[in-house]
């Protein structure tokens, strides 16, 4: 019953149609998890399966079916977001021009993920913290001979995904097989990313460095490492968390987690927070999310940039919902709507989150996975903890795609506690309470 006098309020809300492209159901969950997602409709624009999963990669089919779908649509498309790396990041921004939506140009993006062209542009303008490098056409019958730094340095292509076809090289027959694995698998990336890249207009000195070639960099895997969460709107240019990137492994190519908030100093994050922003600035990123990775070298003091990536990263979303109480998922919706992000600060159920990458470094047989009730049976049992699996029973390890060139991630463990300690004896007690089950192979 309303009392005489009184005015009933009745909140209306525009709702934005919202394309998501790569849909994953536990991204999808953390995004309407949020408060402004009753503003929100989101829409699948192709799922992670479609995009991510299969021993190639249908670029062209994706993006013209995109393009299609997105036309199609009978209402209005008010953003497209992703937060997946290559090819959707790729992709972002060029379905954003073509319906004139928010985002980073095309050749912004480029500059971040071209490795070679990357490279370039920040010697232009922060030299002193990136390493030497040079460009390596693996195809080449002399490519050693183009190889201008001394052993030993990493080997990577200039496009490529989650450490995938990078290669610790320390001498000739390091070499050679790398050169031989680059040669035999890089087309999964090349062949892709050289039909985005038709979109662009390239410089003369990237014009002849395609998918097909790969970047040699002096090792600077030293040192404490850290991932910088941030945004530029509008031209104004924002951080708001970092996160420590620690790894594991003979040659350091493996990350074991990620943890927030991070433990570098603050004078130190200040300094990489202001050379992301002097290289953003320089290549003119705006209107767009980042995340951008350094290694900190505690006993000299100096930083070193190691890449920079056009979009939030996935992995640390539960990190910031754990802690400041909401996922950064918020503020690459933001950006997509053309709004100012309004993201808080500790404001969460814990004081340090991680995410544990669940490893083994040889290949084999997948014995047992946990069933479903299982697994929510132990996440109710050790609090603030999930649990995603990248296996499934039969399979054999070396089946999983997009792995690094020395391990085979098989879950992801996600934990929130009130100490690092917290977070290392919850991330031992799932793995020990989970049933998965691994028989090694000859």
């Amino acid at each position: 019953m309303v009392m005489k006098g009184s005015i009933t309020k009745i909140e209306e809300y525009t709702v934005n149609n919202i394309f998501v492209f790569g849909a994953d159901e536990f991204n999808l969950s953390l995004m309407r998890s949020l408060e402004s997602a009753r503003e929100y409709c989101f829409h699948e624009l192709y799922q992670y399966c479609e995009v991510k999963t299969g021993k190639e990669i249908p670029v062209k089919t994706l993006y013209e079916g995109a393009v299609a779908q997105l036309k199609n649509y009978p209402s209005s498309v008010d953003a497209i977001v992703g937060y997946w790396d290559f090819p959707v990041s790729t992709m972002l921004p060029l379905l954003c021009q073509s319906f004139g939506l928010p985002s980073p140009s095309f050749e912004a993006v480029l500059k971040c993920e071209h490795k070679y062209w990357s490279r370039l542009e920040q010697r232009r303008v922060i030299p002193e913290y990136i390493p030497d490098f040079c460009a390596v056409d693996p195809f080449k019958d002399d490519y050693q001979l183009h190889i201008t730094l001394d052993y030993p340095f990493w080997l990577k292509p200039v496009k490529a995904a989650l450490s995938q076809l990078g290669f610790m090289v320390r001498n000739d027959s390091e070499l050679e097989m790398a050169i031989s694995q680059i040669r035999e698998k890089i087309y999964c990336f090349a062949e892709p990313f050289n039909y985005l890249m038709q979109f662009a207009e390239l410089p003369d000195d990237i014009v002849a460095i395609d998918g097909n070639h790969c970047i040699a960099e002096e090792i600077i895997s030293h040192g404490q490492q850290c991932t910088l969460e941030g945004y530029v709107f509008n031209g104004t240019f924002c951080v708001y968390g970092a996160v420590d990137s620690i790894r594991e492994g003979e040659h350091g190519s493996s990350f074991s987690r990620y943890q927030y908030p991070s433990s570098i100093p603050q004078p130190v994050q200040d300094k990489m927070v202001a050379v992301t922003e002097r290289f953003l600035n320089y290549i003119d990123f705006d209107n767009g999310p980042f995340n951008i990775e350094y290694y900190w070298d505690k006993k000299s003091g100096h930083i070193w940039l190691l890449e920079i990536n056009p979009r939030i990263s996935k992995s640390h979303s539960p990190l910031f919902r754990n802690v400041d109480g909401m996922s950064h998922h918020q503020v690459m919706l933001a950006l997509a709507l053309g709004e100012q992000p309004i993201f808080p600060h500790r404001q969460g159920l814990y004081r340090y989150a991680a995410k544990f990458m669940w490893r083994t470094h040889t290949d084999a047989l997948v014995n047992r996975v946990p069933t479903e009730q299982e697994m929510q049976a132990v996440m109710q049992r050790i609090t603030g903890t999930e649990v995603q699996l990248n296996v499934c029973e039969g399979m054999r390890l070396s089946d999983l795609n997009y792995q690094d060139s020395y391990s085979y991630e098989i879950a992801s463990v996600f934990v929130g506690g009130d100490s690092e300690q917290e977070l290392l004896q919850k991330y031992c007690d799932v793995q020990q309470a989970l049933p998965l089950t691994l028989v090694a192979l000859s």
